[in-house]
């Protein structure tokens, strides 16, 4: 057995952090991050963690290589400070996307993240929606990995759409089944192709019937928007009546918000495993709170009791 419940924060979501602890009814640890002005991080943790169940809490958020750093720190603080167990909870996991060697002379960078979580003190990894779910064997310790799709269905089956039709991409087809059964919809696939490494995608076709529908667009992350607008537009051709667009990360960079804001898309529905300062903000944008999930999560850890049914419990899916 490991020692009391202790949660910590980095400087990328402090407010995610905080609605965990309030959630647990604990407290929010107290740490310094600071960093020098030669960019150095410093890491403090005020607080005993000696022989306690740390978790930290942080996001792959930008700037994405110091919250990295940060998160190695506090991981190597917390190990040297002989916490009793450390896990690493990382609600988006940046460099997902690079998971493979797909072309000769690159990196597998999700996997030399899980090298570095691993030996700079994480003894688990707590995450959500992997862009890919091998990264999961890329760690030597555990790791749960938690979904949105439950909240995500839940909240569109609240809307009562009258003709609902789930779209996705080809690489999202499990999930987006998924998705599908779970809000009793059909399901279309886009298929597209990526050109080069600038992540612009050429769209290739659609695969199903989405004419007069209303479309729901899944997918784990929007990054630049690019992949979504090719989506929307097809839809468009093939005469969809309305588009709602869903996903866990809202990464939101580059031309993002301006793309998304200028788009027919009717609204955009996202969780918090990423902030979303005034200027990622959208008039259509809907946030839905990742917190209870995690909390309880946390919570089940902490007992040694069983994640796998926390869907049930938390009431997303009925009890089989």
């Amino acid at each position: 057995m490991y020692g009391e419940l202790s949660i910590f924060t980095g400087t990328t979501h402090p407010a995610l952090a905080k609605a965990v602890c309030d959630y647990l009814h604990v407290p929010l640890g107290n740490v310094e991050v600071t960093e020098f002005s030669n960019e150095n991080i410093f890491v403090k943790f005020n607080d005993l963690v000696r022989s306690r169940d740390v978790f930290i809490i942080q996001s792959g958020a930008s700037p994405v290589s110091r919250s990295i750093m940060e998160l190695l720190i506090m991981l190597d603080a917390a190990k040297r400070a002989s916490a009793g167990r450390v896990t690493a909870v990382v609600p988006y996991y940046t460099y997902g996307r690079t998971d493979k060697k797909d072309q000769p002379r690159v990196p597998i960078t999700a996997r030399l993240l899980a090298d570095l979580y691993t030996v700079a003190g994480a003894n688990r990894v707590l995450t959500m929606d992997l862009h890919a779910g091998q990264i999961q064997g890329f760690f030597s310790v555990p790791v749960d990995e938690l979904t949105a799709v439950y909240i995500l269905s839940r909240y569109f089956m609240g809307k009562q759409l009258k003709d609902p039709v789930v779209v996705c991409e080809l690489g999202f087809a499990k999930r987006g089944r998924n998705f599908a059964e779970l809000l009793g919809t059909p399901l279309a696939i886009i298929e597209k192709r990526r050109v080069g490494n600038t992540g612009n995608t050429e769209l290739m076709s659609v695969i199903g019937d989405v004419r007069g529908k209303q479309a729901i667009i899944i997918d784990d992350e929007i990054d630049t928007a690019g992949s979504i607008m090719n989506a929307v537009a097809a839809l468009q051709r093939e005469g969809v009546a309305e588009i709602y667009a869903s996903c866990s990360h809202a990464v939101f960079s580059g031309p993002a918000v301006k793309r998304l804001r200028e788009s027919p898309i009717k609204e955009i529905v996202v969780t918090d495993t990423l902030p979303l300062p005034a200027e990622k903000q959208l008039p259509q944008l809907t946030v839905l709170s990742i917190a209870p999930l995690l909390g309880e999560t946390i919570s089940r850890i902490h007992a040694g009791s069983s994640v796998g049914s926390i869907y049930e419990y938390m009431g997303y899916v009925r009890a089989k």
